[in-house]
């Protein structure tokens, strides 16, 4: 995928993740910012490769909730 296109889809999804974050822990959209930016959900979004950024926001959200919960997360199995 052109760098471009996959920027755009980051700059499509990391917005509604945030929010997901937001709701879900009552943190401020900066607060939620910031622990979304340092998860290993976020470190393995932003690597194209990995094809993480294909799951939808609330996916991805529940990936971050279940780090936060445990410490790390199950990425999904596609069906």
């Amino acid at each position: 995928m052109a760098d471009k296109k996959f920027e755009a889809i980051l700059t499509l999804i990391v917005p509604q993740v945030i929010n997901l974050v937001c709701e879900n822990y009552l943190l401020n959209e900066i607060e939620a910012s910031r622990e979304f930016y340092k998860s290993k959900v976020y470190a393995l979004l932003e690597q194209e490769d990995t094809k993480v950024w294909h799951f939808s926001p609330l996916t991805l959200f529940n990936m971050f909730d279940e780090e936060k919960r445990t410490g790390d997360f199950q990425i999904p199995e596609e069906a």
